[in-house]
């Protein structure tokens, strides 16, 4: 059996493991590239925690990174073992030995929230960097008013403009791509996923039923704004959301929001605004009742020159 197809069984018995760590998720978001994994296994063959990785190379540079769309990656710890802290050391030690053995340049990844990892990394010479993001637990909410009530002014005065918009789950994959390639156009960017890894990545979530394409459209029928949720046992993630610049004072981002969390709800899970490093997404997360949750980047450079490389092409 392959380390990928051993991956496989594993996160069958992993029912909190999130989305983005999935064997299938990894097929999806690294198509036409290469994703392996790596195993941390005690001497009779079980398994205690695994490492799922893109793997890249460009010129003498082999680097690992994270997969586009995707969160989370980093070191899963078996469920059984996630309270064993003479585990956790052993696990550390073993990852540190095993990414040495990939001859890498770089590496790079965003470890699950609460992982004891990054900081056992970090005693290993491996560099950490804290990383936010914004969630509604589900605890929360199961109160939808009180929910509402923590909402800011201007959220909830949006929501007030939002009373003549409507909104269905009734988008094409094509549709919303080209939805949020046109939003992009109009406030002068590029999007930055191609309509294939879109489209393959849709497929397969859909296939789970893990996914839906949540819009809302104005009275004459004109999308206002969309945004792509994907979900696994425990959280909904605001994954890929997009509004349109011409409908900014309509509350159409507001109400997106509100329906989300009120299907998040619906199916008994947290709801995570999947990643908010930039300031004013960050602003417009909080007010939604959100609370800022911490989770860690870790990298570290195996080659100098693959730095100076990185700033060069960040420079130009």
């Amino acid at each position: 059996m392959t380390p990928k197809e051993e991956y496989s069984q594993f996160c069958l018995q992993q029912p909190s493991m999130p989305i983005f760590m999935q064997p299938w998720w990894m097929d999806a978001v690294c198509a036409g590239k290469q994703w392996d994994v790596i195993l941390v296994k005690k001497p009779d063959g079980t398994i205690m925690a695994a490492m799922p990785y893109l793997i890249r190379q460009r010129l003498r540079f082999r680097y690992i990174l994270m997969p586009q769309q995707t969160q989370i990656g980093g070191v899963w710890i078996a469920e059984n073992y996630q309270h064993s802290e003479t585990s956790f050391i052993t696990i550390a030690n073993d990852i540190k030995r095993q990414l040495k053995e990939l001859h890498l340049s770089y590496y790079y990844q965003h470890f699950p929230i609460s992982s004891p990892m990054p900081e056992l990394l970090h005693q290993q010479s491996f560099s950490i960097k804290r990383r936010t993001t914004y969630r509604v637990e589900y605890d929360h909410l199961q109160d939808l008013d009180a929910l509402l009530a923590s909402f800011s002014k201007n959220k909830k005065r949006q929501l007030q403009k939002a009373l003549t918009l409507n909104h269905d789950t009734n988008f094409s994959a094509e549709d919303f791509y080209r939805f949020h390639c046109d939003c992009l156009k109009e406030q002068g960017k590029k999007i930055n996923y191609s309509r294939e890894f879109f489209l393959v990545l849709y497929q397969k979530t859909q296939r789970l039923s893990q996914s839906c394409i949540l819009r809302v459209l104005t009275a004459d029928g004109a999308v206002a704004a969309a945004a792509f949720l994907v979900w696994d046992k425990k959280t909904m993630y605001y994954l890929i959301p997009c509004y349109s610049p011409a409908y900014k004072d309509s509350g159409a981002s507001a109400l997106l929001v509100w329906e989300a969390l009120k299907m998040a709800r619906d199916k008994q899970l947290s709801f995570d605004f999947e990643g908010s490093m930039h300031r004013g997404t960050a602003n417009h997360y909080r007010q939604f009742g959100s609370l800022p949750v911490n989770y860690f980047a870790v990298q570290k450079y195996y080659n100098p020159l693959f730095a100076i490389a990185l700033f060069l092409n960040k420079f130009r």
